[in-house]
């Protein structure tokens, strides 16, 4: 009992330590104004473009209405939302969108280490967890994220994979009290979909490697793990599905494919930058990579407990595997990669090979929490300090933006000079940015008429046209599948409205008859948005019937029984 006392008094203890020593990085972002990293301005602007639909009643926004120099982009169709719906959340509450951008790096900042603490200390203990989650949140490329970046998705991310992986880990247990275990998967699942595009088709894999190494040498109940742990898995894919199945889809309407082809090519990153590289602010080729010394410690400590002979064989195994998957994964960062890359298409859509940066880090973490806990435990409470001074004092330099830029609130709801910095997802019908404002919202081509605008949101417009003569009409709009033009309450055909005029490039174009109409030009979402949303829509209700189960029949889950401990 005393014992057992001891264990919470010490969790408790390096909860506390672990929860205050990451607010100490993030008592930058009380600075006024913007971090000027590279892609935080633009944010703030998508995440404001975002609220208004909320505000307007669109509950899955997926156009940008005052983007794009007012011309709209379907941005946030392709650009992972939960970043966004936290910030609206924030914004909602009275913090300006600013600070609203600025709380969701922090707080996903501290849920991420305190989510690598619930795993890691559940698999090995607390002081393990801890050099885990330290691990997790003081690494370099976590600086480079939050404050040159500006890379929100990627930082909102890493608070999933060890969710997941605490989630997966425990109903391996197949323990009847452990029914938050399976939620934990599938919400995770949905988050990190919801998070980031790249990084979740990157963590992913490896999720799923642990899932099987789970199910060959951990799991008491290899059938029940198996069932639940897919089924789990489907909610969370199914409840996400409103975004990634259109973003995935109907990303051929876009210039990704184009914008980025052999984008990949001029960003491999060289072994010793893994070792050393300076920080700095700089792009993609500039900033550091360097994998930190408290990385290089874990990895060197790893090493002797791989040739010590007193270390458990299983530990041994365990270790070399871990350390093999790190070497892959910084292989696939470097150019002897480039024929995978090359052959792969799918790799291709990362764009950066750097990006695996963010599964070196989580495969660090749990690398330093497998070792630590390999430790005499004499020796286990002096290697967690020692870690945790070293990354405490060799990444301060990285604690700060390198400038701020006071941004008045009110220039986000106008139209806003800016999208992306590749234009990626710009339609392909158009060109990848406008780069000046229109004169007015709709304008005569040829013919003669009067324009009376009515009302305009983010995805509906009205206007009031008196034709003298047959006239031709350019609504400033980029076309994007989903976009329709009414006059009159009937709705113009695919031939009526044309977007491909070369003289207005991506722009809706219509004819319009002598007299005065009415005309409203509106976004919809397409069959295939319909059935995304109805396939989250499902997941839901499958995430409330477990959960209704589960209340109803606690020793059962998906029809199967969980054997007793």
């Amino acid at each position: 009992m005393n014992k057992l006392i001891k264990i919470i008094h010490l969790e408790r203890m390096l909860l506390i330590v672990l929860v205050s020593i990451s607010f100490v990085p993030l008592l930058d972002l009380f600075h006024p104004g913007i971090p000027l990293g590279h892609d935080t301005p633009d944010h703030v602007a998508r995440i404001a473009s975002f609220y208004a639909s909320l505000r307007e009643g669109i509950l899955v926004p997926r156009w940008a209405g005052n983007l794009n120099w007012g011309y709209g982009h379907p941005i946030l169709m392709f650009l992972y939302p939960l970043p966004s719906y936290v910030a609206s959340f924030f914004h909602a509450l009275g913090f300006s969108f600013v600070d609203s951008t600025k709380l969701v790096f922090a707080v996903s900042y501290i849920a991420s280490l305190l989510a690598m603490y619930l795993f890691a200390s559940t698999a090995w203990g607390a002081l393990p967890g801890s050099l885990a989650a330290v691990l997790y949140g003081f690494a370099p490329y976590r600086f480079v994220d939050l404050y040159v970046r500006g890379a929100i998705g990627e930082h909102v991310a890493f608070i999933f994979p060890p969710l997941i992986a605490w989630g997966l880990l425990k109903e391996s247990w197949g323990r009847q009290s452990d029914a938050t275990a399976g939620f934990a998967v599938g919400l995770g699942i949905a988050g990190l979909l919801l998070s980031h595009n790249a990084v979740s088709l990157m963590m992913l894999p490896f999720l799923l490697l642990y899932g099987g190494y789970l199910f060959f040498f951990e799991a008491k109940d290899r059938l029940g793990f198996f069932v639940r742990g897919w089924w789990f898995a489907v909610i969370g894919f199914f409840v996400s599905a409103f975004f990634w199945m259109p973003a995935f889809l109907e990303g051929k309407y876009t210039l990704r494919d184009i914008v980025t082809k052999g984008d990949f090519a001029s960003r491999f990153v060289p072994w010793q930058s893994f070792i050393w590289s300076p920080w700095n602010w700089g792009g993609g080729n500039e900033f550091t990579k360097e994998i930190g010394i408290s990385g290089l410690l874990v990895v060197g400590l790893s090493i002797v407990l791989i040739v010590h002979p007193r270390t458990d064989t299983l530990r041994k195994k365990l270790l070399l595997v871990v350390l093999a998957v790190l070497f892959g994964i910084l292989l696939m960062m470097t150019s002897v990669s480039s024929p995978l890359w090359n052959a792969i298409t799918i790799l291709q859509k990362f764009q950066f090979p750097w990006r695996f940066l963010s599964v070196a880090v989580f495969i660090l973490s749990v690398l330093g929490g497998i070792a630590v806990s390999s430790l005499p435990k004499k020796y286990t409470l002096g290697f967690v300090v020692v870690i945790l001074f070293v990354s405490i004092v060799t990444t301060i330099p990285m604690w700060h933006a390198k400038q701020y830029s006071p941004k008045d609130e009110k220039i986000f709801d106008l139209p806003y000079p800016g999208t992306t910095d590749t234009g990626e997802s710009s339609p392909i019908w158009s060109i990848r940015f406008m780069e000046h404002f229109p004169r007015a919202p709709a304008e005569v081509i040829s013919g003669n008429a009067n324009i009376a605008p009515g009302s305009r949101k983010s995805t509906h417009h009205s206007y009031v046209i008196n034709a003298k003569t047959k006239t031709r009409i350019v609504e400033n709009t980029l076309y994007f599948p989903g976009w329709n033009i009414d006059i009159d309450g009937s709705r113009l055909n695919s031939t009526e409205v044309q977007y491909q005029d070369p003289d207005y490039r991506g722009l809706m174009t219509f004819w319009i008859e002598p007299g005065q109409h009415s005309v409203m030009v509106s976004f919809t979402d397409t069959k295939l948005r319909t059935r995304a949303n109805q396939v989250s829509l499902v997941g839901l209700l499958f995430f409330v019937l477990t959960w209704c189960w589960v209340r109803m029949f606690p020793k059962v889950i998906v029809g199967v029984k969980r054997r007793r401990t």
